[in-house]
């Protein structure tokens, strides 16, 4: 099932910044401004310069994380903790933190910055999107059990959106991911999504996420975690009920949510991408012309279709002027590799 030359990550990574950037401009817009400003949405272009959000950059951060953590031997959740944490304690400080970033985001990576343990950081009522819009790099990572696929995933949510929502949809996104990376069809990618949340939903990674569920009101850690699984599932009924019947020229966020929250910016992310598979530029623009959180359900939508289409998918103008291009073609190349 595995096609090398077709460069997953770095065409996963290459498509979430340039639907970042393009979604951008169009963010906190509804759909008629959008469409007066730009003209057509299906000729929206790249913006020049093609400047992406705190989506890449925090993207960009796990995956620095990530390959630090695993150059020092087996992912774990001390080892991963260690490596990206300060990665989002540099993010926070970063003069280019300027992109408008999520407020979850900010105050936890604020507390994060101390001796305090991680759990007390979190953010145990936000589901943000803030959290899913990142995970992609835990679904292109070769070599991790499924175990550790879930425990990153959730992991590097609940650094700063504790909410088991956040945490589900960020595994789930993760895996949506991985799946394509490894050859899935997206024709059959809600039913495998649908299984994975039906199997996992009693799941709470302790080895992962600690004593994380005691800050919330639940009884048990798995009461906790179904929250955040039932919410999912129930999106994703709205997903495959929006991608039988959904008309490409409407607005996405219409069937499935605007993607403030983490997991409708999963669902309408991957309607975007499920309703044009073989077309990633016009789901990017679909998703970027669109009344929601549109530079993260593009970057979402991007980071699909790059895992199922792999890197030569992206225009290579675009792909060429797109901002940190080097790094995250750095990081592709290491993980396609």
């Amino acid at each position: 099932m595995n096609h090398p030359v077709k460069q997953a990550a770095t065409g996963s990574l290459i498509g979430l910044a340039l639907g970042d950037a393009l979604g951008f401009p169009t963010e906190f817009k509804d759909v008629p401004s959008i469409l007066s400003a730009y003209g057509p949405w299906r000729s929206l272009d790249l913006p020049e310069p093609a400047i992406v959000t705190d989506d890449t950059q925090m993207t960009l951060a796990l995956g620095r994380g990530l390959r630090a953590a695993m150059g020092r031997g087996v992912l774990g959740p001390k080892r991963m903790e260690h490596a990206v944490r300060p990665e989002f304690v540099e993010w926070y400080h970063s003069p280019e933190n300027n992109r408008a970033p999520g407020r979850t985001c900010l105050v936890a990576c604020r507390l994060l910055d101390s001796e305090r343990p991680w759990q007390q950081a979190s953010q145990i009522g936000s589901k943000g999107c803030g959290a899913n819009m990142r995970v992609a790099p835990v679904g292109l990572v070769p070599g991790l059990s499924e175990e550790q696929r879930a425990g990153a995933a959730q992991l590097q949510s609940a650094l700063t959106h504790g909410h088991p929502t956040a945490l589900a949809a960020s595994d789930l996104t993760a895996r949506a991911v991985y799946l394509l990376a490894q050859g899935a069809d997206p024709t059959a990618l809600i039913g495998l999504l649908r299984s994975y949340a039906l199997e996992n939903r009693s799941t709470y990674h302790a080895r992962w996420l600690g004593d994380l569920w005691t800050y919330s009101q639940d009884p048990t850690p798995e009461h906790f975690i179904e929250r955040g699984w039932d919410e999912c599932l129930a999106i994703l009924s709205r997903l495959a009920e929006a991608v039988a019947t959904a008309n490409e020229e409407t607005d996405p966020c219409l069937a499935t949510g605007e993607g403030w929250i983490a997991e409708e910016a999963f669902a309408t992310g991957l309607l975007c991408f499920l309703l044009f598979p073989s077309d990633p530029v016009t789901a990017l623009r679909r998703a970027a012309v669109s009344s929601g959180d549109s530079d993260s359900l593009a970057c979402l939508a991007g980071a699909f279709a790059g895992a199922h289409l792999g890197a030569s998918c992206w225009p290579a103008e675009w792909a060429e002027r797109i901002e940190y291009r080097s790094e995250l073609v750095a990081l592709g190349a290491l993980w396609d590799a």
